[in-house]
């Protein structure tokens, strides 16, 4: 049996500033280390002793230190992918969240969604942060382990979970799996059938109030 932990990061500066994040690289705020804190207490639960995971985070600062945190407490080395990154909002990166909303073009009902210019210069679209999660997840599942956490992003999570159920990407344009920051994610996959399931989605029982 293959399980993953997939993390999104705590609360970070941009969440507190209500300003874009995306590849803005804010940083975690004191109650996001807090949190993050936490996160890695839990994983040291659900993670067998004996087990020696792999441990994957998105190379951003607010996920990075998260990692820290996770590493520390269970003595890993985390490995820092690009990737694994959050969508980037272009020229929209760090400008207040009202900025974003005045601009955004919304994809269509029917049609072209994946590659969909949603009005900000220098934005990825959803089809480029598909391919490039697709691209970080097969890596991280070429590993021969049993265990892995990944930490990422909101955004970046739903693609990671299409990867893992072996979504067409041409599919993904419709796909949404709602997170909030510090949430854990359970994925599955048994050694019988090789069902890939999604054993709970978004966890924060862990988090502080």
């Amino acid at each position: 049996m293959r399980t993953l932990y997939v993390v999104t990061h705590p609360e970070a500066t941009h969440h507190v500033d209500r300003v874009v994040g995306g590849q803005f690289d804010s940083e975690l705020t004191p109650r996001g280390r807090r949190q993050a804190s936490a996160i890695a207490d839990h994983l040291a639960e659900l993670v067998p002793a004996d087990a020696q995971p792999d441990l994957f985070s998105s190379d951003l600062k607010r996920t990075a230190r998260t990692a820290e945190a996770i590493a520390t407490k269970l003595g890993l080395s985390p490995v820092l992918m690009t990737d694994l990154r959050e969508k980037s909002y272009g020229v929209a990166g760090g400008r207040p969240q009202q900025w974003l909303n005045d601009r955004f073009v919304f994809p269509p009902l029917v049609g072209e969604r994946l590659n969909h210019d949603e009005g900000l210069e220098g934005a990825e679209t959803l089809g480029q942060l598909a391919h490039r999660i697709y691209r970080a997840v097969e890596q991280i599942l070429a590993r021969d382990r049993t265990h892995q956490i990944v930490v990422t992003h909101g955004t970046a999570l739903n693609f990671v979970i299409c990867a893992w159920i072996r979504m067409p990407v041409e599919a993904t344009g419709y796909a949404s799996f709602r997170s909030t920051s510090g949430g854990i994610t359970i994925l599955r996959e048994d050694d019988r059938y090789h069902y890939r399931t999604v054993e709970s989605l978004n966890n924060t029982a862990h988090l502080e109030d």
